[in-house]
């Protein structure tokens, strides 16, 4: 049935209870009193006043546009509060139009419509209710709610009333000592104690619902373990992770599956401030290396601010392309997107495309990220990720960019293997320029959850081809921030940076990927180590144990970001950086008639003093603070 007539069908059926109860109410007040004489003309004016006050004030409060198979007790009692208005309308109407009869006769005659409309609905959503409770509903999924509150009711009014769903509620489970033993929704709400899990066991619950009001990460992890003990699958009633997905209302809540971001040991950090959305508004911003996992994101939230001109870099045009249809969808005609394939090995061309579009922000974050594979290929990370920062500068120092940030990695900080070498060379190219009418600056943070070539997407696959899952080492740790979170940060240290700083986040606690590796079986409705087998194959080329925590030198400034921090490292001078780079590309060019990285490892270990052999460091990685620290998280959770 469509809006308008079903709107109309309301209408007509209010209509009808006005007439019988006005019919109704004068037929009452005859035999109430057998003196009564009956002026027509004047009741019929009477009844045409209250009619129209009743339909006008139903219709300035939206009354008709109400779902009321789905109404909630706000909508009765607009209903209520409307006619009340009505009921005073009518009776100034009544009295300047000389029809008006007596104050008792108004009160009754609206009262009693208004309860006959009251009426009509609620029998109507009862029956409706009633109808959609088949005996189908006996055959679905049993799950328990976890939150009896306003959240967790409207989630089992769904699943109850919705012809659609696949679920049958069966109790509810909260921590309120008021709520508890009492029932919601015909549903007993069971008190959250260590008997639930056996409670749980005992219904015929498939299925638990965590629907609470504004979780964060730790309390979902203690959730999902807690609950995890029943057997039964832990989903979120939550907003979307990909938040641009919802509006932020009630509405936008969705059933989902409990995802590793959910589960990280800290919650999800927010970089928003209104000064940033500002300062990006109407900017022309080109990002190197837009298609990947960050420069996308990096895309995705500069779209999101409304950009003068948006120009996506990148050398693979399959994932430029994606994200250029990604944005075009979304923003259409209102967002200027320019999408151009080029490396930025290649100087002739950035050249080209600054001169045309020339940029006032440069996100730098083209790169070769992949450890064991830069190991192998060490050519390849010097061209594309020293060679092309450098490039990528200068391009920019000449076409008068105004901010240039680069994305790092904590790889850099006292590197093991070629690609962190060659991040901190780039950082080395970066924070020379601090004598540049162009702002530069560089944002350190560690790894990303999903992001191509992590070990999120690695351990999904072999979890889903039935394992087993592969990790380098047991006592491997790392720390870890969400796609969003680091495009965010990235975002903020470009409003923030003024010339040369180093930014870096604040990682909170580190996680061992032995504990991802479980955590994303159990995620798959699996058993580490009887479902999904979990091997240790030995460290790679160039890995090393742990990442260095990025803020435990004591040389670091706070900023107005309390996660945020400025690395005080000295900075080379232009031709000490000018010296590097030059010996780096004798290095490549002696190599570049074999695959062998040993020339570039050399060159890039003078090049970068900080460079070690892994080995050097994983010998004494148990006395490292890193690895102290997780020792001193897993007695705390013991």
């Amino acid at each position: 049935m469509s809006f308008n007539v079903r709107k109309c069908l309301l209408g007509l059926i209010d209509a009808i209870i006005y007439i019988l109860v006005f019919i109704g109410a004068v037929t009452i007040i005859k035999l109430a009193d057998p003196n009564f004489v009956l002026d027509s003309r004047k009741y019929l004016y009477n009844a045409a006043i209250f009619g129209v006050s009743l339909f006008v004030f139903r219709l300035i409060f939206s009354i008709y546009k109400n779902v009321w198979r789905y109404a909630n007790s706000k909508s009765f009692l607009t209903l209520v509060f409307s006619d009340f208005l009505a009921g005073c309308m009518g009776v100034l109407c009544t009295k300047i139009a000389g029809c008006y009869t007596t104050f008792w006769q108004c009160v009754s005659i609206i009262a009693i419509c208004n309860l006959a409309t009251l009426s009509s609905r609620f029998l109507y959503q009862q029956y409706y209710r009633h109808f959609n409770l088949n005996v189908d509903y006996l055959n679905k999924i049993g799950v328990a709610i976890v939150g009896a509150g306003q959240i967790g009711t409207l989630l089992v009014e769904e699943l109850k009333y919705n012809t659609k769903s696949h679920y049958r509620p069966l109790c509810f489970i909260d921590n309120n000592p008021v709520k508890i033993g009492s029932k919601l929704e015909d549903l007993p709400i069971y008190s959250e104690n260590d008997n639930i899990i056996e409670k749980i066991k005992s219904l015929p619950i498939q299925e638990i619902f965590i629907a609470l009001p504004n979780i964060d990460n730790e309390t979902a992890k203690e959730l999902y373990e807690f609950y995890s003990q029943t057997g039964c699958k832990v989903k979120l009633y939550d907003f979307p992770l990909n938040k641009e997905d919802s509006d932020g209302g009630p509405s936008s809540r969705v059933i989902r599956e409990v995802k590793i971001e959910d589960l990280l040991f800290r919650n999800a950090l927010k970089f928003e401030d209104e000064g940033m959305n500002n300062f990006y508004k109407d900017k022309t911003v080109l990002v190197t290396g837009g298609g990947g996992s960050i420069g996308s994101e990096l895309c995705r939230q500069i779209a999101s601010r409304n950009p003068k001109k948006l120009i996506i870099v990148d050398i693979y045009e399959n994932n430029a392309y994606d994200i250029q249809q990604e944005l075009i969808r979304k923003y259409g005609d209102s967002l200027d997107l320019v999408a151009e394939i080029a490396s930025v090995r290649d100087k002739v061309r950035l050249d080209a495309i600054f001169a045309a579009y020339k940029p006032q922000i440069v996100f730098h974050a083209a790169a070769h990220k992949h450890v064991p594979l830069m190991e192998h290929s060490g050519c390849e990370a010097i061209k594309n990720n020293v060679l092309g920062t450098y490039n990528t500068a200068d391009v920019a120092e000449k076409y008068g960019v105004e901010k240039f940030i680069l994305v790092s990695t904590d790889k850099a900080v006292n590197p093991t293997n070629i690609m962190g070498a060659s991040k901190r060379m780039c950082e080395m190219i970066i924070q020379c320029r601090n004598d540049s009418k162009t702002s530069f600056s560089a944002v350190r943070f560690g790894n990303v959850l999903g992001s191509n070539g992590s070990v999120i997407p690695l351990f999904r696959r072999q979890i889903e081809k039935g394992g087993p899952v592969t990790i380098t080492d047991k006592r491997i740790i790392r720390y870890f921030m969400t796609i969003p979170e680091a495009s965010q940060l990235v975002m903020t240290a470009g409003y923030m940076a003024k010339s040369g700083e180093l930014f870096v986040l604040d990682m909170g606690k580190p996680i061992r990927i032995i504990d991802l590796a479980e955590n994303m079986i159990k995620l798959s409705g699996l058993t580490p180590y009887k479902d999904i087998d979990i091997v240790e194959v030995g460290l790679r080329p160039g890995e090393k144990l742990y990442e260095e925590l990025l803020i435990k030198s004591e040389n670091l400034d706070k900023t107005e970001n309390n996660m945020i921090f400025i690395e005080k490292d000295k900075p080379l001078t232009r031709a000490a950086v000018d010296k590097k780079i030059a010996s780096l590309v004798k290095a490549v060019e002696k190599a570049q008639d074999t695959i062998d990285s040993s020339i570039v490892k050399a060159a890039m270990m003078k090049a970068v003093p900080t460079y070690k052999n892994p080995e050097e460091v994983n010998k004494n990685a148990d006395s490292s603070d890193e690895m102290h620290n997780i020792k001193e998280i897993e007695t705390a959770t013991v």
